[in-house]
This record gives structure tokens, sequence and C-alpha cells, in this order.
């Protein structure tokens, strides 16, 4: 088979990964206020762990771009907040207003992460044949549980579980698309990742901090709050941890 209908098959399995995450929401939907809040506060953790394994791969490439990235990532989540906050009420099927606002950044910011982790598997493959294959499945199982992120922030808003599938392989369909040129150029794409990775980190902390943990701690202590952030933490650390000795 041709390499390049390879790579591109291997990334959009790593795209269709993603929908795997909100399925547990088909049997778990009603929602009390306080459970709410610790779904923002896991979710919090989930991708405040994603961008300390984001940063760590960046430096190891180039700490400089990492951190230009991670100062852009800021700069560019902050003007695009500003900006969509100032058009007011908006409405993404039938989640309206600051719901749908919040919606927006976590798909955003989760299509910007992909973005990274295409090219990534572009790269890979342009490597060592065994590479390509397992950053492929290590990105597969990693977007699981970072599609769960999204529905955490999702269903507790309105969206309906088959809505959450569909935005989690919408926010990772970058990969398929910047993999195969990635691969095909990598001594053009191979200089952008470690800033692309550090892009997505700044974002996602941003994110985190500003919108998640805040309205987190509208219907639930802070101790019980920052038990679900840093046990999401140590969950998505531990998580990897496996998927690196497997």
């Amino acid at each position: 088979m041709d390499p390049v209908i390879i790579v591109f098959l291997a990334a959009l399995l790593t795209a269709v990964a993603t929908g795997l995450g909100p399925l547990p929401f088909m049997i778990w939907r009603s929602m009390s206020p306080k459970t709410v809040s610790i779904c923002n506060g896991i979710a919090a953790g989930m991708m405040l762990a994603a961008s300390f394994s984001l940063l760590q791969e960046g430096i190891n490439l180039s700490a400089i771009r990492t951190i230009g990235g991670l100062l852009g990532g800021f700069v560019f989540i902050a003007i695009a907040h500003a900006v969509i906050e100032r058009h007011g009420n908006f409405q993404i099927g039938d989640i309206q207003g600051a719901d749908a606002l919040k919606v927006l950044m976590i798909v955003g910011i989760m299509t910007l992460h992909s973005a990274a982790e295409g090219i990534g598997v572009g790269v890979a493959y342009a490597g060592e044949d065994s590479l390509g294959t397992f950053i492929t499945a290590a990105i597969a199982v990693h977007n699981i549980p970072e599609g769960l992120a999204i529905a955490l922030v999702l269903v507790p808003r309105g969206a309906k579980v088959w809505q959450a599938v569909g935005w989690s392989i919408f926010s990772s369909l970058p990969q398929p698309l910047l993999a195969v040129p990635a691969f095909m150029f990598v001594s053009f794409f191979a200089p952008f990742l470690p800033f692309g990775l550090g892009l997505a980190a700044g974002a996602m902390i941003w994110m985190t901090l500003s919108e998640l943990i805040p309205e987190a701690l509208e219907n639930a202590g802070s101790p019980m709050i920052a038990s679900a952030v840093t046990m999401a933490i140590a969950g998505m650390l531990l998580f990897e941890l496996l998927l690196r000795t497997v």
C-alpha cells in the first residue's frame, strides 16, 4: 500500500479514537450542579496533565521554540476569548451564551492540540518504520481520555452524547489532515513541532485557569475541586506512564 495512504489511515484512526471518550455518558446523563462542578475539575486536571506532557515533549525537541509557543498560545487564546466574548450571545446547537463560548473554546483548543499531534504522526512515519506505528498507537489511546475531557465540558451543558462524540472527532481531524504533508515534507514541518506543542499547552493552561476551575468552584468547595484536579492529573500521568511501558 502507498505509504501516504498508510499515514493518512493511521492518523485517521487516532481521530476516530477520540470519539470513544464521550461514550461513558451514554449511561450517565443526569447531573446535579455539584457533579457538573466536579466534572469541570476533572476536565481541568486532564487538560493540565496533557499540557505538562506537551511541554515535556516540546522541550526535548527545542526548549526555546516550546517556550515561544507557550507564550504564543497564551496570547492567542486570550485575544480569541476577548473577541468571541465581545460578540455577545451566540449558540452552538442547543447550547447558548457563556456555555456556548466555553464549548467553542474547548473544542478550538483541542483542535490546536490535535494539529501538533498530526505533525508528530507524520514526522514519526518519516523516521524509523516502527516509530510511526508506536506513535500512532500511543496517540490513539491517549485521545480517548481527551475525548472524555471534551465530553466533561459539553454534556453537562446540554450537549447530547452523539454531539460530544462528533465534536471530539472533529477536534482531532487536523491529525489526518496534517500528518500526510508532515510525512511528505518532514524537513519543513519538523521545526514547527515544538512551537505547536507549546502553543497547544499555553492555550490549554489559560483556558483551565481562566474558565474551568473558576466555574468548578461555583457549586463545590475548593478542597473537593482541588482533589478532583489532583486526582485527574495523577490519573492522566499514570495512564501515560503505562502507555510508555507497554
